[in-house]
């Protein structure tokens, strides 16, 4: 790469990559989430030189993915300045190797009666804040796993356990470029569509930066994918289970692989069966692939498992539909006018319907779409995730990650485009109390409707309708 003639040749891209490694490092060294002017000027910046980087070099392969390591790179010593998220990673990694089950305890339960089970805990529970503290982990199994690493290398130092964080999800990035560009390949779609995700600024602040595990969880994923698209179902199967492990999103696309293994003949490896019989064999394959998924993610689950876990877990990630609201769309609007009748917040209430419309719309998907090629599940996927994402109470920006990843594989633009917007989000920690602009949220979300129900309804190279 420091070759003379090489930088002759690449002159301009390395003359961006040295502009963005300068923005990163003023990002991950010298920025606090509070200063949003500077937030969002280094953020515009950092997303411009990206689609340049993309739209006029993405040709030459192997100096974008040298980019995307030493971008990544720029982030190893910095502790993340966006989210309180790994202190409590730190802490249940910690209590595990103390002998704790951390799904059975709370921080604050710890540190309100003087204890102080781990090393640097106070540190870690000022880190994490009490809403955080005051909750049970919803972290599943893989996550813990890597939690415990980190506190087995570094157990007493935070930054030090940031750093085997940040090598994971490094790893995880550089896997999902590997896969992703094969299994782009075997779709017959352009290789170098992964870069709209491994060199989105958003990826790398958010997860790289942020220390967000949905790189990893994006990893297996992608590489199940691939696996299952190879008809290595039976493998792809436990590697969609360490993704469910991960992050529990992956299961919300379970439905969408019904006409897959049902109608696609090269699932069942048959081509000269009749109809009947490729329907029965794709239906066994079908349990059988839910089927493994299932037993290893119980046995994933099972070194913590006890009747207060049951209890504690399902109680925690019900919390994200009853009382958690944040960055929220439709839910925003319901919201206003439950106030508006009742004069109260009716969360509560709206909470319990989220639920019951993801299964009508995952039925709706599963059976009205077509779901037979492997680009058409994951334009599926990519829509039922959006669909969930807009009814949901709480939008956290990493959770776009997942819809900017399955993107990749479809001809839709518009998680490129929320990701360029996610960070208006941020502004809601600009005042002492954290309250959010609704004028704000609405500009966001104006403009990624607009863009996601003009590729849905009007280009007229997509011919793609959502039944």
């Amino acid at each position: 790469m420091f070759n003379p003639l090489f930088l002759k040749l690449s002159k301009s891209p390395v003359l961006l990559a040295l502009i963005t490694i300068a923005l990163y490092s003023l990002f991950a060294y010298d920025l606090v989430r509070t200063d949003y002017t500077k937030l969002i000027l280094l953020y515009t910046a950092l997303f411009g030189v990206f689609y340049t980087l993309v739209k006029n070099h993405a040709t030459n392969f192997k100096l974008l993915v040298g980019f995307a390591i030493l971008f990544r790179l720029v982030f190893l010593f910095a502790t993340p300045n966006l989210s309180q998220d790994f202190y409590r990673f730190i802490w249940d990694g910690r209590m595990i190797l103390e002998g704790f089950n951390p799904y059975l305890f709370t921080p604050e339960s710890f540190i309100s009666v003087g204890n102080f089970p781990v090393a640097q805990a106070q540190e870690l529970y000022n880190g994490m804040g009490l809403l955080n503290a005051s909750h049970f982990t919803n972290y599943p199994p893989v996550k813990q796993f890597i939690f415990m690493i980190a506190a087995l290398f570094s157990g007493k130092s935070i930054l030090g356990s940031a750093m085997v964080f940040r090598v994971f999800i490094i790893a995880a990035d550089i896997g999902a470029l590997y896969f992703g560009k094969k299994l782009l390949e075997r779709l017959k779609m352009p290789v170098h569509n992964i870069f709209w995700y491994i060199l989105n600024p958003f990826i790398i602040i958010e997860l790289t930066g942020s220390l967000h595990f949905e790189g990893i969880m994006i990893c297996f994923l992608v590489l199940s994918l691939y696996l299952l698209h190879l008809g290595k179902w039976k493998t792809a199967a436990v590697i969609f289970a360490l993704s469910v492990s991960v992050k529990l999103i992956p299961l919300l696309f379970l439905p969408l692989f019904f006409q897959y293994f049902v109608k696609n003949k090269d699932v069942i490896n048959l081509e000269d069966a009749s109809s009947q019989n490729t329907t029965k064999l794709g239906f066994i394959k079908l349990v059988g692939f839910y089927a493994i998924i299932g037993i290893t993610t119980l046995v994933l689950f099972a070194p913590f498992y006890s009747s207060e876990f049951i209890h504690n877990y399902a109680e925690t990630v019900g919390l994200w539909f009853s009382r958690f609201e944040f960055n929220a769309s439709f839910y925003y609007i319901a919201r206003e006018i439950g106030h508006m009748i009742t004069g109260y917040n009716q969360i509560a209430v709206i909470g319990k319907f989220i639920p019951i419309l993801t299964i009508v719309m995952l039925l709706l998907f599963t059976f009205l779409r077509k779901n037979i090629t492997m680009q058409q599940v994951i334009t599926s996927m990519l829509l039922a995730a959006s669909i969930y994402f807009f009814m949901s109470t709480t939008i956290h920006p990493w959770y776009l990650a997942t819809l900017l990843i399955l993107s990749v594989f479809t001809n839709f633009k518009f998680p490129l485009v929320w990701s360029f917007m996610i960070i208006l989000s941020y502004l809601a920690y600009a005042n002492s109390d954290n309250t959010e602009n609704l004028w704000i949220i609405a500009l966001e979300y104006s403009v990624v409707f607009a863009v996601f129900f003009w590729e849905l309804f009007k280009k007229k190279d997509r011919q793609i309708a959502v039944f």
